[in-house]
């Protein structure tokens, strides 16, 4: 059990290094799934009733780069690779988030 008294001294010691509390990071992604996918719902939901997506998919997009935006604001010396990292995390979130609109909105045709 070692092992994991390393890792989480090892965790928490990179939250200190960047000014980044691991907590509040780790709260704000798991507390904006739920809104996530409530604002995902809204989106499919309203291209089916024909109205705006616009409000939706704002919220949709805040609410997957909710945890990074933190991480950017409050973040201090954060290497170059982790940006990279969350450009590539945004772009693969977009590509999902639309296919599974288009699923969503397949499968209820």
């Amino acid at each position: 059990m070692e092992w994991w008294y390393t890792f989480r001294d090892w965790f928490l010691g990179l939250g200190a290094a960047y000014n980044v509390n691991p907590f509040i990071f780790g709260g704000i992604y798991i507390g904006a799934i739920p809104f996530f996918f409530a604002s995902l719902y809204w989106i499919v939901k309203n291209i089916k009733d024909k109205k705006s997506i616009l409000v939706p998919t704002l919220l949709t997009g805040f609410f997957f780069i909710s945890a990074y935006l933190y991480l950017i604001i409050v973040g201090q010396h954060i290497p170059v690779w982790v940006y990279l990292f969350i450009g590539v995390m945004i772009a693969y979130g977009v590509y999902s988030t639309i296919k599974k609109i288009k699923a969503k909105l397949n499968s209820n045709k």
